[in-house]
């Protein structure tokens, strides 16, 4: 005798609901850690002023330099010995001709500490560089 019967197995097949689901969780993820990143600035600068400037449209993986008003340099919150930045800049340069790069300086930092960080982008030959400056309230 078969007492067992027949047990049918369960169908197996792609459940698409628990998909969408991890697809919208993943969405939200790289929408909100792009709107943190966007951008990447220091609050203690405080930039100079142009009346020409304007608000620029960021640049698909533009590196932001900061300066602060003793001469330190901040890449994505870490700060750079001048060995340091040295050898990011000319990885960046290797790795991606023609790389952007965005330099804030404070309004107080003296113009050696800037002028130093342009020279280690001509030595890295990065020549996409542009400044920072903020618009004047009137």
């Amino acid at each position: 005798m078969n007492f067992r019967g027949r047990v049918s197995q369960p169908q197996v097949g792609f459940q698409l609901a628990p998909m969408i689901d991890i697809v919208f969780l993943l969405l939200c993820f790289f929408v909100t850690s792009q709107l943190f990143s966007q951008w990447e600035t220091e609050m203690d600068i405080t930039l100079p002023t142009a009346r020409s400037g304007r608000i620029a449209q960021r640049l698909p993986g533009e590196i932001i330099i900061n300066i602060t008003r003793a001469g330190d340099t901040i890449i994505n919150e870490r700060r750079l010995g001048r060995d340091e930045l040295a050898k990011v800049l000319e990885r960046l340069a290797q790795m991606f001709p023609g790389q952007p790069v965005l330099v804030r300086a404070d309004r107080l930092t003296p113009y050696e500490h800037v002028i130093r960080v342009l020279d280690m982008c001509r030595r890295a030959d990065i020549w996409n560089i542009s400044f920072a400056t903020a618009v004047p309230r009137d």
